[in-house]
């Protein structure tokens, strides 16, 4: 049995404020969930974050208020949390007073931050990539994951929408590993396969009919023989798993709209590749534009 747990990252949305919409699935053997979640609690200990949720993209941000406190590197956490605090307390109340559009938006982002406030920018992307390393180090953990390239993706011809196709597409791979996987001598049983996605409401009823329709009619790829039940839809807040989706969501994206490299060429350690060693288990969905990624230079070598 194993877990395929799904985020995003992006918007679905065209044009909306993303070029790239990425869906994510990390498939990990049921047998070793707690294993993992274990070790990834062991590094959130280290840096104070014990508890909290690991949000890739609000963990990566710069905070500003942090530049303004002399002497912050050498303060340890407990300081740094307080005067962050209330370095942000003024700047809400400075707002507030003004009648200024921005209250909302930076009372959202300071609440979106608050856990992660004790760490330095350095000190949150070393975070980061001691996850990611992590995650690269597990061995029998695969990578699925749809890339859509917005700018290209035409509706009108599309039989799905933009977040649909993702899924199909992540669904489709993750049963055809399945199936392969099953066929290995090596293996005694059947492999069977559950969906654990993110939960989001206005996604979760479509998803399920959607899935309910592969289950009876198989996707565009292959019929579904080896992912049992429809997604599971669970908060990401607790559970460790649904976080490290999200990481591998956001450096995709990352890498295709800003070519940040670094995070990229560990996750993508973990995608899926067949017997000669290419990865299978990501795309890059361009359209017919020319694309010089290493996704999709990877799927021009396996043609």
């Amino acid at each position: 049995m194993r877990l395929c747990y799904i985020d995003e990252s992006g918007t679905p949305q065209i044009p909306g404020n993303t070029s790239h919409y990425i869906l994510a699935g990390l498939s990990i053997p049921i047998n070793k969930w707690k294993s993992y979640d274990n070790q990834i609690e062991k590094i959130k200990s280290r840096y104070d974050l014990t508890g909290y949720e690991i949000h890739t993209a609000w963990l990566l941000r710069p905070y500003l208020e942090q530049t303004k406190i002399p002497n912050f590197e050498s303060m340890d956490f407990q300081t740094r949390r307080f005067e962050v605090t209330r370095a942000r307390t003024i700047e809400l109340q400075r707002l507030s007073k003004s009648k200024s559009k921005q209250f909302k938006q930076t009372k959202k982002n300071f609440k979106k931050t608050e856990a992660y406030i004790h760490l330095s920018y350095s000190e949150r992307k070393n975070f980061i990539i001691d996850v990611a390393n992590t995650l690269a180090s597990w061995n029998d953990v695969r990578l699925f994951a749809e890339c859509i390239n917005k700018l290209n993706f035409n509706p009108t011809l599309a039989r799905l929408s933009v977040d649909e196709q993702a899924f199909e597409q992540v669904v489709s791979r993750f049963e055809k590993y399945l199936q392969i996987f099953s066929k290995n001598p090596h293996c005694k049983t059947k492999h069977f396969g559950l969906l654990i996605h993110d939960n989001n409401e206005t996604e979760a009823k479509k998803l399920t009919d959607l899935m309910k329709k592969f289950h009876h009619n198989g996707t565009f790829w292959t019929d579904l023989r080896n992912t049992i039940e429809t997604p599971l839809f669970v908060d990401s807040e607790l559970t460790s798993m649904v976080q490290l989706a999200d990481l591998c969501a956001f450096c995709l994206r990352r890498y295709l709209e800003n070519q940040e490299e670094d995070l990229f060429n560990i996750i993508y350690k973990r995608g899926d590749r067949d017997k000669k060693q290419r990865c299978v288990g990501v795309r890059h969905y361009n359209g017919n534009g020319p694309c010089s990624c290493i996704i999709c230079n990877n799927h021009k070598e396996s043609d």
